[in-house]
């Protein structure tokens, strides 16, 4: 008789355990600590996230399974391959950028911002987060998926006496619990006609559904990419983007923009190519098609950000970060065409590699520049250069990466990957938008960049850099130009192993 208690492998599981613990260790240590004392927390959250992404190193020779079922070692619940070490770098990676921002941020809000109840709902975030991309049955993908939600609508509104905080936290809640419910609704329709949960064992089971049950099963995939498609901001669902990044504080619009987007985006993954394969004619024409919207509201409504507009700053990234979500949905979609999928989803994960660097890096400059423009407008970047040189050349890096424009190589690298996974799989009227796209975000990241070189109006302005800052500045420059140097190592690094 098979023993039905099962052996955990502690060290596959170690990183997002390690998130979670210490997000439990920073809410209790938050009742002995005195005031004075409060910012220890947030280093002794810094050291976790670094610790969580170390443990990842042990992970990279093999791939290991932990939660399987009892008489079948193939179907797990719980898988760190490739694919997920990568995710759960670029998450654990920015969760650990995110959190030098809030460092210097928490000081700066002093009591609008209570950081033991900060760092455990970041913490508590980032361990969903870091979760998802290893969920391989569809129980634990909706369970990381909240973990991971939940806490940020919470952080999105924790600033005391805040009322643009606290509309944007609503509107991020409602949205983000509509797509939940609709998510949850098509999930059960799949489980219904398939009878299990496993991802695997739902691309075997759902090419074989009985004739009656097949409008069902056509539903429950159609309403679970809906669900998805909130997740990742896809258009038209993305309306919750631009409010809820201002009325945030600035990390966690910088940790909204890239943690977000990865696990909206893996988990789409692994819900489209890894459980309905069988259904790439419904899911490849419906992403292709929110590929384009996407990439085209976001980018239009980047361009019609004014200068002098309050929070133009933040609301410009905000509308590009829509934008950078259609570029990431074209190799998705390019997956249900492709004879190898494989290929198409490296250029997701290799995408999203470059955008979390870079994005993380302009919105690190954001907040600097925030520290003495509280209302962080677009025009208040004109002659960043004469105060301080270093800065303006990171943010003009980063912008030109974002435009994929030379000297951001990687930004150029990672759209021409995009761009032929489009063509591979045939999907030239598709590549032609994003090209079209490309050209209209090079108005307003151009016109962003020259503005840093321009002469200041009136006595320039200086901004103290504080240590936290300074290293996030460090590591995003330092890893933009290392991948503009090398950027075939990002491909090499994200063969996805998910086949």
């Amino acid at each position: 008789m098979s023993s039905l208690v099962q052996s955990v492998d502690w060290l596959a599981i170690a990183p997002p355990t390690i998130a979670a613990v210490v997000g439990l260790v920073v809410l209790v240590a938050d009742l002995f600590v005195s005031e004075a004392r409060k910012p220890l927390l947030g280093w002794l959250s810094v050291a976790g996230l670094t610790t969580a992404t170390l443990m990842l190193l042990p992970l990279l020779d093999a791939d290991r399974s932990t939660f399987c079922l009892v008489g079948d070692e193939g179907v797990c619940s719980y898988t760190a391959d490739r694919f997920t070490l990568v995710i759960q770098f670029l998450v654990l990676g920015g969760a650990l950028l995110a959190a030098l921002l809030s460092v210097t941020a928490l000081k700066d809000e002093g009591k609008r911002l209570p950081a033991g109840e900060y760092w455990f709902l970041f913490l508590s975030s980032a361990a969903g987060a870091a979760l998802l991309p290893a969920s391989r049955d569809l129980a634990t993908l909706v369970v990381a998926l909240e973990v991971a939600s939940l806490p940020a609508f919470a952080l999105v509104g924790l600033r005391h006496g805040d009322r643009k905080s606290s509309e944007a936290a609503l509107k991020f809640f409602l949205s983000s619990v509509t797509a939940t419910a609709v998510s949850l609704l098509g999930i059960s329709f799949v489980y219904a006609a398939t009878g299990t949960l496993h991802l695997t064992l739902v691309a075997e089971r759902i090419q074989n559904v009985d004739g009656q049950l097949h409008t069902l099963t056509q539903t429950g995939v159609v309403l679970t990419l809906i669900g998805f498609a909130f997740k990742t901001a896809a258009v038209p669902f993305h309306f919750w983007v631009p409010d809820t990044y201002v009325g945030a504080p600035l990390p966690i619009a910088a940790y909204l923009s890239v943690i977000g987007k990865a696990v909206g985006f893996s988990g789409l993954i692994l819900v489209t190519v890894v459980a309905l394969p069988s259904y790439a004619d419904v899911w490849g024409p419906a992403l292709a098609v929110l590929a384009a919207l996407t990439m085209t509201v976001g980018n239009v409504g980047a361009l019609r950000q004014q200068a002098t507009r309050a929070y133009s700053a933040v609301r410009l990234l905000a509308w590009s970060s829509v934008g950078q979500a259609g570029y990431l949905l074209v190799p998705i979609a390019a997956a249900a065409y492709s004879g190898d999928a494989e290929k198409s989803i490296g250029s997701t994960v290799a995408y999203a590699l470059m955008y979390g660097a870079v994005n993380l890096g302009a919105f690190a400059v954001a907040a600097l520049v925030g520290r003495a423009h509280r209302l962080n407008r677009v025009a208040d970047y004109r002659g960043l250069y004469a105060s301080s040189p270093l800065t303006a050349l990171l943010l003009g890096f980063f912008l030109l990466c974002l435009a994929g424009l030379p000297p951001g190589i990687i930004g150029l690298f990672a759209k021409v990957t995009v761009f032929s996974a489009a063509v591979d799989a045939g999907l030239g009227w598709l590549a032609v938008v994003m090209a079209v796209n490309v050209v209209i975000a090079l108005v307003y990241y151009l016109q962003w960049t020259a503005l840093l070189f321009r002469a200041p109006e009136g006595e320039p302005v200086k901004h103290r850099l504080p240590a936290p800052l300074t290293a996030a500045l460090a590591l995003t420059g330092v890893l933009g130009i290392a991948l503009s140097g090398a950027p075939q190592l990002v491909l090499r690094f994200t063969g996805t192993g998910l086949f």
